[in-house]
């Protein structure tokens, strides 16, 4: 029985039906860091062989179907950069609000 250095993934993501076995597999990865750990394109091409287009597609599958939110901001420097929260649970992403006739 594993008491330290694991992690927990839900069926629901493990088993998802639209999701490719590379965005499976990188949130699984993605949830076993530690918070405040890149994740970044560069930072999982650098780790992984899939390379970064690979990457980026399975980064936005799993912000489709709400595994992954990305933020960007800009920092008080004025630099640009993107926030990155995995979900364990998926949150459906809202939808621009449609402005009243």
């Amino acid at each position: 029985r594993h008491t330290t250095r694991f992690v927990v993934i839900g069926n629901h993501l493990t088993q998802h039906p639209e999701l490719s076995l590379v965005a499976i597999g990188l949130a699984c990865h993605i949830q076993s860091l530690p918070t405040g750990t890149p994740v970044d394109i560069k930072s999982l091409a650098a780790r992984f062989k899939e390379g970064a287009t690979r990457i980026s597609d399975a980064l936005r599958e799993l912000e489709t179907h709400g595994y992954l939110r990305r933020e960007r901001i800009r920092t008080p420097t004025g630099h640009l950069i993107t926030r990155t929260t995995s979900c364990n649970q998926p949150h459906h992403r809202r939808e621009a609000a449609t402005p009243p006739d």
